[in-house]
């Protein structure tokens, strides 16, 4: 077995004196661990896409550099976003029970029923690349209509056939509501109560962007109440979802624990790029993947 990650104590013990910072997105890089470093820290390099772990304004105020994996994920992140858009909406999980559990008898024309792509109408919201992957693999399946909204018309979308539409028209005609948006103070939270209730209540709502863009617990209502028909989720909060939590006492609701880019090849190149990032910023030459803010 792999060792865990380091524990905050390590971190802070660890990073002191640093010149560079290699970091996971469970490690919360804020300005503690900033403090601890001290004034050598010159580069951080965040073995992930997302960066909403660690503290930017802080990070750019210091003048350290910042390195990212963007684009080596998106292919594992999609084909996983699709994976989990069926497994919900054909219900595959409450059937894998079903069988070991002694459920599977005689063939009855309703048992486990879901809803099917042919035909449909898909919405994404946030059309980048990952988004853009997404619409690509989904659009084969014989979806009759893509719809997209985020803060601009994509000009690619033509690729996918992609129409640009306000939320609320997402929302309220889309049969899969796919969430594939970055986390900003815009759409933290954007999935609440007022969202759940313009969807259709046959609609499948699937999450793989990042956890705090849904309001959990209106999500459950929703599920729990039969507002939306079922959901899908690669990422919650916290993480990870504590046992308890009442979204896992619910059939329609498949709750997976971040696996999006957990394919073998998709984490190697992405520990290469991490490290190739972090080695150029110590050197001061040009990162492979820098973020720019």
């Amino acid at each position: 077995l792999l060792p865990p990650p380091v524990s905050r104590a390590e971190l802070l013990k660890g990073v002191a004196g640093a010149h560079g910072l290699l970091c996971l997105l469970s490690d919360k890089i804020d300005t503690e661990v900033l403090d601890a470093a001290g004034p050598n820290l010159k580069v951080i390099s965040t073995l992930s896409v997302g960066f909403d772990h660690m503290a930017m304004d802080e990070i750019k105020k210091r003048g350290v550099r910042v390195g990212y994996t963007p684009d080596v994920l998106t292919d594992a992140t999609a084909e996983l976003t699709v994976a989990l858009l069926l497994a919900t909406a054909r219900r595959l999980p409450e059937g894998v029970v079903e069988v070991i559990n002694g459920g599977w008898s005689t063939w009855k024309p309703l048992w486990l029923c879901g809803y099917g792509l042919s035909g449909s109408t898909v919405g994404v919201i946030g059309l980048g690349r990952i988004g853009m992957a997404i619409a690509r693999r989904l659009k084969p399946f014989g979806v009759k209509k893509l719809l997209y909204s985020g803060r601009t018309d994509k000009s690619y979308a033509a690729e996918v056939e992609g129409e640009y539409v306000p939320l609320d028209t997402l929302v309220s005609e889309s049969d899969f509501v796919v969430v594939s948006c970055a986390l900003t103070p815009d759409t933290q939270g954007l999935c609440n109560k007022q969202f759940f209730c313009k969807m259709k209540n046959t609609a499948v709502f699937i999450n793989t962007s990042r956890g705090a863009v849904v309001n959990q617990e209106d999500l459950y209502r929703a599920l729990s109440s039969g507002q939306i028909a079922c959901a899908g989720l690669d990422v919650t909060t916290p993480e990870p979802l504590p046992t308890d939590h009442p979204l896992l006492t619910l059939k329609n609701c498949v709750v997976l624990p971040h696996i999006g880019s957990a394919t073998y090849s998709t984490r190697g190149i992405m520990a290469e790029l991490s490290a190739n990032n972090l080695l150029a910023g110590l050197q001061g030459t040009d990162m492979p993947s820098e973020l720019k803010f």
